[in-house]
């Protein structure tokens, strides 16, 4: 058998003995490198090749290189808040500053954002999520959790209707999102509920740049606060590679341990941690537990889990 070569290179010997045709300077002015690769896979399509470095292996086949991860954070999202927007924002600012004493807020976007971090400055990670808690509990009237458990308990109408809540009400806070269905283990039965919410690309995530915020300000007391309050179960699982999240209402979290997100590294082009201290670098982000460490040393976390 003859070995067929392609501008020079040794491609294999084929079966049937038809080497690779060979293109006409016309052809290859006219389709370009690209098309002069394609054209020759043409020519030679239908012959089976096999390695000339190895017995009656057959050639692999041509995979382009893996493109490169997309940075999320590349292209800024713009968003136009309408008066509603606008009037949930100042509303969640105007609590959260009760939380902090009264701190001063402008009522803006970036302003509620900033009043997030205050909540994180000088707090360990449950003292963050308890704050925000106390921030959550604060948007209610009185008596209102025990009502709701009493007049909305856990079936799947509730917990459709929470959902469908979640996307016309809190585009503000998330961005856009939309309802999916999801397989729920209701009764001793698996069901199909539309009680998930996709969420594209999370407004709130994208504006802090922040794995911890969003696991304490966010992800953390607000499965606690619909779980245990509202007695709705509810987990959330954010992407952290395009800064999606989805939302399963009927579904218990798993403990903070167990979560995915515990794990979750810094973002290192956004986060200060991950950019001025190397350490950092693929490790669980610090700021999701603080007290990490602590707990590593005590023998309550594997020791991989640790930051040193």
């Amino acid at each position: 058998m003859q070995a067929s070569t392609f501008r020079g290179v040794n491609v294999g010997t084929c079966k049937d003995r038809r080497p690779l045709q060979k293109l006409s300077t016309q052809q290859r002015s006219s389709n370009g490198w690209a098309g002069t690769w394609h054209a020759a896979q043409r020519a030679g399509r239908g012959s089976r090749c096999r390695s000339t470095t190895g017995k009656g292996s057959d050639v692999a086949p041509f995979s382009p290189p893996a493109a490169p991860p997309v940075d999320p954070f590349a292209e800024k999202t713009v968003y136009k808040d309408n008066l509603f927007d606008r009037a949930m924002i100042y509303y969640f600012s105007n609590v959260m500053s009760k939380q902090l004493g009264g701190q001063k807020f402008d009522g803006s976007w970036d302003g509620f954002v900033d009043l997030s971090r205050e909540i994180m400055r000088g707090r360990n990670s449950l003292e963050q999520q308890e704050t925000v808690a106390g921030v959550l509990a604060g948007l209610l009237p009185p008596q209102a959790p025990e009502r709701f458990r009493r007049w909305f308990p856990l079936n799947k109408f509730n917990a459709e209707v929470n959902a469908f809540i979640t996307v016309l009400g809190f585009a503000w806070l998330v961005g856009p999102s939309e309802v999916k269905e999801m397989e729920v283990e209701f009764e001793g039965r698996t069901e199909m509920w539309r009680s998930s919410v996709k969420i594209k690309k999370c407004r709130y995530l994208e504006s802090s740049g922040c794995v911890g915020m969003c696991g304490n300000m966010c992800k953390l007391p607000t499965q606690k606060f619909f779980t245990e309050t509202f007695g709705i179960p509810l987990t959330m699982d954010p992407n952290f590679d395009d800064l999606s999240c989805e939302m399963f209402f009927g579904r218990p979290p798993p403990p903070v341990e167990q979560d995915k997100m515990y794990n979750q590294p810094c973002f290192t082009k956004q986060c200060n941690l991950g950019t001025v201290s190397s350490k950092y670098v693929g490790q669980p982000c610090p700021k999701i537990d603080t007290d990490r460490s602590k707990k590593a040393a005590a023998g309550l976390l594997p020791k991989t889990a640790a930051v040193s």
